[in-house]
Parts: C-alpha cells; structure tokens; sequence
C-alpha cells in the first residue's frame, strides 16, 4: 500500500492568484498553483492547480491534482486527479487517473508505472507524446 503523503505547510510553495512566473520552476516539495506558469513545472512532491491556476508547459510531479488548466503534456508518476473544473490540453502518462465529471481532456493518456530510465528521459525534456510513440 502507498504511503500518504501528508505535506508540511511550511514547505508548500505558493503561486499565489495574481502571480506569473516564466520558466522552468522546479522544487523538491509540494506546489501549489492558484497563479500562472508560463513554463514547465517539475514537482517532487504533489502539485495543486486550483481552479484559476494555469500552467502553459510540460508538468512533472509525483501526485498531482488538477482543478484550473494545463496546456501542455503531464508525466504524473502516481496518482492524477482531473477536477470537475480542469481542462487539460496534452497527453497524459501517469500511474493512476481520476477525472471527475465536467472536467475537459484532449490529448492521449498513458497508465502505468515508468521505468527509472525512461521517468529520467521524461523530466529531462522529451515529451509524454514521443515516449508514448516511442513505446509503441
């Protein structure tokens, strides 16, 4: 049985609404989203888009749960949870997928534990899309 990941509050980090950051944001914890990414966010710990955040890149984490919008792939190694409210635009590969009624996907999904090798080549650039056809 998985572990729970219960976070410590002081070591969430916060886009707070209002707030832009364009880039690559990487952290070895928690993030939580309620601002924008114009960028790709690599996560250790457990991501939160709430429902005004966005991300316009590649997301990279280890749980994630989703209620705003993400414009681009997502590699989610264990559990990833779509909101009644999210709207995700790229391909998914992840552990395990929850989508709730009413929230919006358009892309291909993938599930299933990675492999280290190919988990590395993922958070090191290459798309969930070419690792999916590449795998087939």
């Amino acid at each position: 049985m998985a572990k729970s990941h219960t976070p410590d509050p002081t070591t969430i980090n916060l886009i707070g609404e209002g707030s832009e950051v364009e880039g690559t944001f990487k952290c070895t914890n928690d993030v939580r989203v309620n601002g924008r990414i114009k960028g790709d966010l690599q996560a250790e710990g457990k991501v939160i888009v709430a429902e005004k955040g966005v991300i316009e890149g590649k997301l990279v984490a280890r749980a994630a749960d989703v209620a705003g919008r993400i414009d681009g792939d997502l590699l989610v190694e264990d559990r990833l949870v779509l909101k009644g409210t999210a709207h995700v635009d790229g391909s998914i590969r992840t552990g395990r997928l929850v989508v709730e009624e009413g929230a919006k996907f358009e892309g291909s999904c993938t599930m299933g534990r990675l492999d280290p090798a190919r988990k590395a080549a993922l958070k090191n650039g290459q798309s969930a899309a070419r690792e999916v056809a590449l795998k087939n």
